[in-house]
């Protein structure tokens, strides 16, 4: 049979790898491969949810009434505020907006995974600045790979897969290197994980008004439980902003979405004890793989780090026979979200049994 003659596709995107989802777990293991929030929505979240809009119709285009919340939240005009299906989507639409081909993107590596096909998508060149030994930032790095190709640059903190924080004072001073009419994305997924004082805190700080060229995002997948209805925002200046609602898919973020995230901000006290129960839970692993001789990074989000190297693949599987579903990365490696209570003792059971060899 003769192979059917198909649409050309850009070769770059031929060889893009799709975004890899963290194995599913079954019925008896412990899924902390996504960094999911291990608590299910409050009852308040659920009863909203029953009162959403009718499926057979349109949810609101720009999600008014929780960009009407969140603008009110943080003290700024409506059109400083962006909603879109998580923040990854506001990622890929700034970028799209930004960059092309010929640009530059500068981000960390080892970080989210996402970050380097959303360049490719875009046309732009990606360029990743090997991260500090500690899994942290290298920030100074980063404001001296900028060049006049150079677009946006992507900083993510915690960074993910890592855990570490950038500190309020390298923000500030890396913001200070860098052009002002470059594109500065500050991704804050995990914020509302962070205990460290000296952490940057892009809306706290309102660097987005200091410095017009930052926009911060935030999502309420991990700490509000929302992962599953996919909605976060971006903070910034209205103009910048409306490149990426210029580049995004209409109608991305359903009624049902932008509903039980309005009931989240109403519960935030009450989320924030989870979120509180949660550190306590990444602090009592992370104390438990060090005295096991890992070289656990100072995570302030709500997962650890365990470089595994190239012992990567075995350890995973070792997990994965005991009913832990990790997310390792090949020769680097391993993520474990911070899940139930349960789940604790669990993996620092197996991490002992692996941890000899490696030291």
């Amino acid at each position: 049979m003769t192979e059917p003659i198909l649409p050309r596709i850009r070769p770059e995107i031929a060889a893009l790898a799709p975004y890899r989802q963290g194995k599913q777990a079954g019925p008896d293991a412990f899924k902390l491969s996504s960094n999911e929030n291990p608590f299910a929505p409050l009852p308040s979240v659920l009863e909203a949810l029953q009162g959403t809009t009718p499926i057979n119709r349109y949810p609101d285009a720009s999600a008014t009434r929780l960009r009407e919340r969140l603008a009110t939240r943080y003290g700024v005009g409506l059109a400083e505020v962006h909603v879109a299906s998580g923040s990854v989507a506001i990622l890929y639409q700034l970028v799209q907006a930004a960059a092309s081909v010929g640009d530059e993107v500068i981000y960390a590596w080892r970080s989210f995974e996402a970050y380097p096909g959303l360049v490719l998508v875009s046309g732009a060149t990606g360029i990743q600045v090997p991260l500090a030994p500690d899994g942290r930032h290298d920030l100074d790095a980063m404001a001296d790979a900028v060049t006049d190709r150079t677009r946006a640059i992507i900083v993510c903190t915690p960074n993910n897969p890592t855990g570490p924080i950038v500190t309020s004072a390298e923000f500030a001073a890396f913001v200070d290197r860098v052009p002002a009419d470059m594109l500065i994305i500050l991704d804050e997924a995990y914020a509302e994980f962070v205990t460290a004082a000296d952490a940057v805190d892009g809306l706290g700080e309102r660097i987005f008004e200091k410095h017009p060229n930052v926009v911060v995002l935030r999502t309420f997948s991990k700490a509000y439980g929302l992962a599953g209805l996919r909605v976060g925002y971006a903070i910034g200046h209205a103009q910048v902003l409306n490149g990426a609602r210029a580049t995004g898919i209409p109608l991305s973020v359903t009624s049902a979405a932008e509903v039980a995230a309005i009931a989240s901000l109403e519960a935030e006290d009450e989320l924030l004890q989870r979120v509180a129960v949660i550190v306590e839970r990444r602090t009592r692993l992370g104390d438990g793989l060090r005295a096991q001789g890992w070289a656990v990074p100072d995570s302030q989000s709500n997962f650890v780090w365990l470089p595994t190297g190239d012992r990567t693949d075995e350890i995973a599987q070792v997990f994965h026979a005991a009913d832990i579903v990790v997310r390792p990365f090949s020769g680097d490696g391993m993520r474990i979200s911070v899940g139930e209570h349960e789940s604790v003792d669990k993996v620092l059971r197996v991490a002992q049994s692996v941890v000899a060899p490696l030291q």
